[in-house]
């Protein structure tokens, strides 16, 4: 994945700013998504197998994956916006490149370049089993900083 070259937050709120948004997050709770570790234009999710969000084969289910990677690359994003803005996801594609089979997922969502309104993001969900990590997805996403949207 690409690496932002920002290493510090632009808000010295950034992480618990996140963190409380993420809170209020009704679909990362339903899904049982937590947030594993946050620096500057990256953020990493997790979350455990649970058949609830598998798809007939028993697999997890794509949009479940989707999901993690969008909030993964949009908090990402965030990290690096001024205290003022709040995001909100513009497009993104993603590419399933193997059955998301596993015992846990990790959601990578990192900051290629950020802009002042604009942020271009990569993801990547992982499947995780015993010592085995296998790449399930990945993602582009361009993220907005919206202004005066009230969380």
């Amino acid at each position: 994945m690409g690496r932002s070259d920002m290493t510090e937050f632009r808000n010295p709120d950034a992480v618990a700013r996140m963190r409380a948004d993420f809170a209020r997050q009704g679909a990362m709770s339903a899904m049982g998504i937590t947030v594993a570790d946050v620096a500057p234009g990256r953020v990493v999710l997790e979350m455990p197998f649970n058949a609830d969000f598998s798809q007939h084969h028993g697999f997890m289910h794509a949009g479940v994956i989707t999901s993690g990677m969008d909030s993964a690359c949009g908090f990402a994003a965030f990290t690096l916006m001024e205290a003022e803005a709040e995001v909100l996801t513009v497009e993104f594609k993603c590419n399933f490149m193997a059955p998301a089979k596993g015992a846990q997922f990790r959601f990578e969502g990192e900051v290629v370049k950020s802009g002042r309104t604009l942020t271009f993001t990569e993801g990547r969900a992982v499947a995780l089993d015993g010592d085995a990590a296998v790449t399930v997805a990945t993602m582009t996403a361009t993220m907005m900083a919206v202004r005066g949207l009230k969380p």
